[in-house]
């Protein structure tokens, strides 16, 4: 079942969609080489509760953290852990919240010092691919338009795109209906409308496309064991077009200040 969203609801989903944002950028100050994945994941906790929210997905179907962090060839869910990331690493850091009843939900991929310019075209593709996406989210479009834009700008950059998991809808539910895949054609799918709100999400890999799980149950990887990228924002379906309400601008401010973010996006 579809959930259309009245306007005082998207107002809640933007309030929501703001702190994971703002947890993002609590992150963002102070990645960097040495730091333990579940080191971020305590520095998210503390800031969400501070302000008055739910970590969502701590415990969600078991997930034992409040970020899902991936590290180079992880594509998405890792599991925050002991191990130190090191200079030249790639982090997607996936974070979520549920506030007033409604939850937000957004990724970034940081640079870890000093990454490499392939490795950073790869971040720039992706976050770009997110954006031709949202570009598509206007009413009477389809989400086969959205799925195709981004597919497009990633392929024709050399990049592939991870068929097994996709964007969704989010309102009072952390995951809802419609999926968002990242690949498709144009004019398929259901018809995007007013009121609704939809997390897109591209996981776009350097090399095959194809993914494995690990044996944490959670983790996936890609298949060759190269990097993958993944940025995500909350949108919705306006009537002049797509309403942005997750954003990455405190995450780039924080960026400015961190030096362990040796090159920028």
């Amino acid at each position: 079942m579809l959930y259309y969203k009245t306007q005082d609801e998207i107002e809640l989903i933007r309030e929501s969609s703001l702190l994971v944002a703002r947890t993002l950028a609590e992150v963002a100050k102070v990645i960097r080489p040495g730091i333990t994945t579940l080191e971020l994941d305590r520095v998210a906790e503390e800031f969400i509760r501070d302000n008055g929210a739910i970590p969502a997905f701590l415990n969600y179907n078991g997930f034992p953290n409040s970020l899902c962090i991936s590290v180079n060839s992880q594509v998405v869910h890792g599991i925050p852990g002991k191990t130190a990331l090191q200079d030249g690493d790639i982090c997607s850091v996936d974070c979520g919240v549920l506030k007033n009843a409604f939850y937000g939900d957004s990724a970034f991929t940081f640079p870890v010092g000093d990454v490499d310019d392939k490795t950073l075209n790869l971040l720039r593709v992706t976050r770009d691919s997110l954006f031709k996406g949202i570009e598509q989210v206007v009413p009477g479009n389809r989400i086969g338009d959205v799925s195709a834009a981004i597919q497009q700008h990633a392929e024709n950059s050399g990049y592939s795109v991870v068929r097994e998991l996709v964007g969704h809808g989010i309102g009072r539910h952390l995951h809802e209906k419609p999926e968002v895949p990242n690949y498709g054609k144009r004019g398929g799918g259901m018809t995007l409308k007013e009121g609704l709100v939809i997390a897109i999400e591209p996981m776009i890999n350097m090399g095959v496309k194809g993914v494995v799980h690990e044996k944490d149950g959670w983790t996936v990887r890609t298949a060759d064991r190269q990097p993958s990228a993944h940025f995500e924002h909350t949108v919705a379906v306006c009537k002049g077009g797509a309403d942005i309400l997750s954003s990455f601008v405190f995450v780039e401010e924080a960026m400015k200040q961190n030096t362990n973010i040796v090159k920028k996006l």
